[in-house]
């Protein structure tokens, strides 16, 4: 029996660092791969790793895990080493941001623990960091361990994922083989690019909750978001007073007897109906046009305030940052960690299940933790598709 066969018959075997909420371990493991050991120290990530695909991931700071506490003779070290140093987005970069060099805590393991072949995934902006000077360092730094190093800059759109999303990919090996990156299956004269409305327009009209729903046969998950943009785009057409507003909607909650918790509930809010039902000019806030409609229906209040709260008006766009709307006929522009763009209806952000979707996830992968901390472990996965054709080609170059 060759060598070849022998990998055939055997699964490969995947340790993974900076492992985040599991997009990249996924798509190994949609491949075929077993992942044997995973580490971050983001609680909220480990919990929705831990609840989705295993239970082997530790929550720690890699820099305080000793080599010795990781298992040994696996074939492939994935590692999304931290960008918020390296990214475009931060002006402020520079070599001298410790989170930069915490890839030297992937390159201690690929020393240490010497995989077959390592793979490594970053931000576009790492390549002109430095006029290129960071790249470089980091390309050096792996092949004195003896690898052959390559790295690529691909577009998820082109390998059939809903979403413009650049990033940087590392593949090293220590077999002697070339590296194989995936090749583009999607684009200008191949299959078209896979839109934001083929993959998430099913969901616009659902209802934004947290509890799970029912559409079209199918359970859906963590279909809420953040509906921040009233102001900015669909912005109420009347000036019209929280306080005046919230004495009538208390005045009808006491009539009905219910509670404000029992209110929440029964939306599937955490903590949001107490807001209309507060006159902190902090916190307080007036019901959208939709909550209102379905408050009448439990309350069954009079028309007094109808008109005032549910007419609506365009507004201009007055500031360009965290306003970009999403694009029906096209890939989504990149999610990221710090927020999700507008839905294209204009009136409420992309909810999480939507982000995830464009991120590949599966329908049933479940996300913990806060509304923003959910978002950030999204905007801050590989996209699974993505993973998986990455993982296709890995199992090439060792087959």
């Amino acid at each position: 029996m060759g060598l070849s066969t022998k990998i055939k018959n055997k699964k490969l075997t995947v340790a993974s660092l900076f492992s985040g909420c599991g997009g990249l371990d996924l798509g190994f493991k949609n491949a075929g791969f077993e992942i044997i050991w995973a580490n971050d120290f983001f609680p909220d990530a480990v919990e929705t790793y831990k609840k989705n695909i295993g239970d082997h991931i530790i929550l720690e700071d890699i820099t305080k895990i000793k080599s010795l506490e990781i298992p040994d003779n696996f074939d492939i070290l994935l590692g999304g080493f931290p960008c918020q140093g390296f990214s475009i987005a931060n002006k402020k970069r520079s070599m001298e941001d410790e989170r930069n060099f915490l890839y030297r805590e992937m390159w201690r393991i690929i020393k240490d623990k010497k995989p077959k072949i390592f793979v490594a995934e970053n931000v576009k902006g790492l390549l002109s960091m430095e006029g290129g000077a960071v790249i470089e360092m980091i390309i050096s730094d792996f092949k004195k361990l003896g690898y052959n190093v390559d790295y690529k800059l691909v577009n998820s759109a082109d390998y059939g994922v809903p979403q413009q999303r650049e990033r940087v990919l590392i593949v090293g090996n220590r077999i002697n083989k070339e590296n194989k990156f995936p090749k583009p299956t999607h684009g200008i004269g191949k299959t078209s690019y896979v839109t934001t409305k083929e993959t998430i327009g099913h969901l616009k009209n659902l209802w934004i909750s947290n509890n799970p729903q029912k559409s079209n046969g199918k359970i859906i998950y963590n279909h809420i978001a953040r509906v921040n943009v009233h102001d900015k785009f669909w912005g109420r057409k009347n000036n019209i007073n929280q306080h005046d507003v919230c004495d009538y909607l208390k005045e009808w909650r006491n009539k009905a007897g219910i509670s404000t918790k029992k209110i929440d509930e029964m939306f599937g809010y955490s903590y949001t109906a107490g807001h209309w039902f507060r006159k902190d000019n902090n916190s307080g806030s007036i019901p959208n046009p939709n909550d209102w409609k379905k408050l009448k229906e439990i309350f069954n209040f009079d028309s007094k305030f109808d008109k005032l709260v549910t007419e609506l008006e365009l507004k201009d766009i007055k500031f360009e940052q965290s306003l970009r709307i999403n694009n029906w006929d096209s890939p989504s522009d990149t999610i990221t960690a710090t927020g999700p763009e507008i839905h294209p209806n204009k009136k409420r952000r992309m909810s999480v299940r939507e982000c995830a979707m464009i991120q590949t996830f599966p329908d049933d992968f479940i996300f913990y933790g806060s509304l923003g901390n959910m978002y950030k472990q999204i905007g801050n996965a590989v996209p699974v598709l993505l993973a998986e054709k990455i993982a296709k080609e890995i199992k090439n170059i060792l087959e």
